[in-house]
């Protein structure tokens, strides 16, 4: 048997003390924090769960409440004194007994199919007090063909209004209406059992009607949100974000390790009063043998391996902008756009980020969320860009391969406030760029151009240690959200587009989560674009969409750009919807829910819009194009929808407020599904005229703000009225024409729209002779 033994400098006695008592109390403080971790990872579950139990009672108590009611206004309207006054067309009567023995129930009022009675008492004192509220629940339960609830008037001051609609011998005779007291509601949420530091909500649309709890939560709150049976109400909740584990340790984890350290402390502490020595070989001196707790304290210093190559980095230099040269002319009105090689690069990108990254650090914000598309060159661009944040000492989520609505997402749904996609959106391959959101605002104008002049006077931060970089993948979550908002009412056979866009994976799956049957077109992400250049606003893109839901006799047809955020919709019958009509549609459902909601539009939607927001009990305002300028417009005038020409669609009711080109189609489907006719039929009914799909025409010299100031000055149009925000919009009474310069491509952008052909042509031939006055050799396609 060989004796082994460790030659070493024999420590002290006090040394060795020393050194047990220094390892007992590392591992002690060790202990400790792990035992906290795991602590707070266990109350984070608990308080998750407790509220989610919160939240599940009293979606169960509200739909049985409703549940309830609604039985009660079928009993009641089946009353033969109220069918009776029904049938007389005694309508004031029949609301007088449709209240009798109902407890509670006030305001009973029964109205004909036609609601022109209810519209004409409507007067501004009613709309103070909810009189539109009463409008939107009777215009629901007609559109709907059931009884639905709306909560309608000031905190305080709410009630419920119930309507349903009335038939006989299936056809509708009549719709009634009944107020109800918020008791139940209240006394729901009162004993709701709130964990401490969670947050419950009870909403309609996107008001919340009572709130619980810590509502500093509240904009988190859409990701447990559930809707109630029966209701378009939602009981949302939150807790505050989870803090991690060391090591990304669950809490069971921590408590192992917490347990295997107090025991490795234990054991150190100990160590002196149990001192195993190895037996002395001859050789050895008296007390040169190592004890086993020696050995743990001090290990054998290890062989040191050659030193490996150490490559110095100036941490000073500032980066290379490689072979292109940074272009003021990519940063544009509301995005930065360029082409790859030519005024774009990674070099470009990374001092686009690390402006970016200074912008963050001046306004406080940390974490920022970065996304790109399927263009060949995103890889190397989001590279750069992410080297240029942590420069700045931001803290980057790369999810990786994302349409730009995931991307928005991100920054809700991961708390970052802050992301940027990278993207060339419907341009041609060779393009790329950036979509930036710095504290929830996209920035534009001159937040864009701010972004180049930092770069020119080097006005940008460099942190003492770079930020983080974490990869996140946040498909399923996305979908999980979209799904927990939209169910369609029946299955819809409907084809999908992408284009070979970014959105080809995750546009299907959404879709197919909310309840349609799926067939994919050219959903292969390929940053080349081989079948047709992904953007649905040209004609063009749509012919092999139209042929593939012929052929399978499919119910609709849905195109998404390049990005995602944009939406493109053809019927089975190879009509091609265009946006401002789909527009019209949204309008109408979201002002069942909101009523007098204020709805934007860009310069380029038809003429008919407005009337009919007005018709449904909207507030119609006209702003200028682009994605950036009209989320801006929603935050200042608290807007529940929006909606340009090129098929973006910005939905704050029940969302976020950014365009996303997939929750649109999600929320499409989801009307369809409910009209009895079908989609194509409720597609029909919209109001339509004459018109052209956008038109555009090189600019002169390349330089399309130039010509339409120009246009602007010199054009003369008689019997018009001129609108300048976008453009030069020229309307007529019976139509209109439009001409404005393009924010992300040197073209010019024509639209017009008449109320019939020979208007059309009228229109069009005023502007021709105009254009070309002002320059005779522009090749105009009309």
């Amino acid at each position: 048997m060989v004796d082994l033994k460790i030659e070493r400098p024999q420590l002290s006695a006090e040394q060795g003390r020393f050194l047990r008592l220094l390892l007992a109390g590392a591992c002690v403080l060790l202990a400790a924090w792990f035992a906290w971790s795991g602590w707070q990872q266990h109350r984070d579950a608990s308080r998750r769960t407790g509220i989610e139990q919160a939240r599940d009672q009293a979606i169960t108590s509200l739909a049985a409440m409703l549940k309830t009611e609604y039985g009660r206004m079928e009993t009641q309207l089946a009353k033969p004194d109220v069918r009776n006054a029904v049938a007389d067309g005694d309508l004031v009567n029949a609301g007088v007994r449709l209240a009798e023995g109902w407890k509670g129930a006030e305001g009973a009022r029964v109205f004909a199919p036609s609601l022109e009675s209810a519209y004409a008492v409507l007067t501004a004192k009613d709309a103070q007090g909810g009189g539109y509220g009463r409008l939107a629940a009777l215009e629901a339960a007609i559109a709907q063909n059931k009884p639905v609830a709306w909560i309608v008037g000031d905190a305080g001051k709410a009630h419920i209004e119930l309507a349903a609609p009335v038939h006989r011998d299936d056809a509708l005779v009549a719709v009634a209406a009944v107020r109800l007291p918020m008791a139940r509601i209240n006394q729901t949420f009162e004993q709701a059992g709130v964990p401490g530091d969670t947050y419950l909500a009870l909403r309609q649309g996107s008001h919340s009607v009572i709130e619980r709890g810590e509502t500093a939560l509240n904009n988190g709150a859409e990701s447990l949100a559930r809707k109630i049976p029966g209701s378009e109400w939602r009981v949302a909740a939150a807790v505050p974000d989870a803090a991690g584990g060391p090591f990304g340790l669950e809490a069971i984890g921590c408590f192992i390790a917490a347990l295997a350290l107090l025991l490795l402390a234990g054991l150190a502490s100990v160590a002196h009063k149990f001192q195993l020595r190895r037996k002395p070989a001859d050789s050895e001196e008296p007390g040169s043998e190592q004890t086993l707790a020696e050995a743990t304290l001090n290990p054998v210093a290890p062989v040191e391996p050659a030193a490996p190559a150490v490559v110095a980095v100036d941490s000073e230099a500032k980066p290379e902008v490689g072979q292109v040269a940074i272009d003021s002319g990519i940063f544009r009105a509301y995005d930065i756009r360029g082409i790859v090689g030519q005024t774009l690069d990674a070099g470009v990108a990374e001092l686009i980020g690390h402006a970016v990254g200074s912008l963050m650090h001046e306004q406080g914000h940390e974490d920022i969320v970065v996304g790109r598309d399927g263009r060949l060159s995103g890889p190397e661009l989001t590279e750069g860009l992410v080297k240029g944040l942590r420069r700045a000492g931001r803290n980057v989520i790369d999810i990786g391969l994302a349409p730009t609505p995931l991307t928005y997402f991100g920054a809700y749904h991961l708390r970052a406030g802050s992301c940027i996609s990278v993207t060339g959106s419907h341009n041609p391959p060779d393009y790329n760029g950036f979509k930036i959101v710095v504290g929830g605002e996209t920035l534009s104008g001159d937040a864009i151009t701010d972004l180049y002049a930092r770069i020119a006077e080097d006005r940008l931060h460099d942190a003492p240690t770079p930020g983080r970089l974490e990869q996140r993948d946040i498909n399923d979550d996305y979908v999980e959200r979209v799904a927990s908002d939209v169910q369609i009412e029946r299955p819809l056979k409907i084809v999908v587009d992408a284009g070979n866009g970014v959105a080809g994976e995750l546009g299907p799956r959404v879709l197919e989560a909310i309840g349609a049957e799926v067939t994919p077109l050219y959903c292969e992400i390929d940053g080349t674009f081989p079948n047709h250049h992904p953007d649905p606003s040209e004609p063009a893109n749509l012919t092999d969409l139209i042929r593939m839901v012929e052929r399978l006799d499919a119910d609709l047809g849905i195109a998404f750009d390049g990005d995602g955020d944009r939406l493109g919709v053809v019927t089975r019958d190879g009509q091609n919807i265009f946006p401002d009509r789909l527009l019209m549609l949204f309008a109408t459902d979201v002002l069942e829910r909101n009523p007098g909601a204020v709805i934007i539009f860009d310069v380029k939607c038809t003429g008919r819009l407005p009337g009919h927001v007005l018709r449904h009990g909207g507030s119609p305002l006209m702003w200028k194009t682009g994605h950036s300028l009209i989320k801006a417009k929603m935050r200042e005038t608290d807007a529940e929808l929006a909606g340009e020409m090129s098929g973006h669609f910005f939905f704050k009711e029940r969302w976020y407020g950014f365009d996303d080109g997939i929750y649109a189609a999600a929320r499409l489907l989801e009307i369809l599904a409910m009209h009895p006719g079908g989609p194509g039929e409720a597609l029909a009914e919209l109001p339509d005229g004459v018109s052209t799909p956008e038109i555009k025409v090189d600019a002169p010299d390349g330089n399309p703000h130039a010509f339409v100031e120009q246009f602007r000055e010199k054009a003369h149009f008689e019997g018009a009225r001129l609108s300048t925000i976008d453009g030069l919009r020229v309307d007529w009474p019976d139509g209109w024409g439009l001409v404005r310069a393009s924010n992300t491509t040197p073209i010019l952008v024509m639209r017009f729209d008449a109320d019939s052909k020979e208007a059309l042509k009228r229109i069009q031939a005023a502007f021709r002779e105009q254009l070309l006055a002002l320059k005779p050799d522009l090749k105009l396609p009309f």
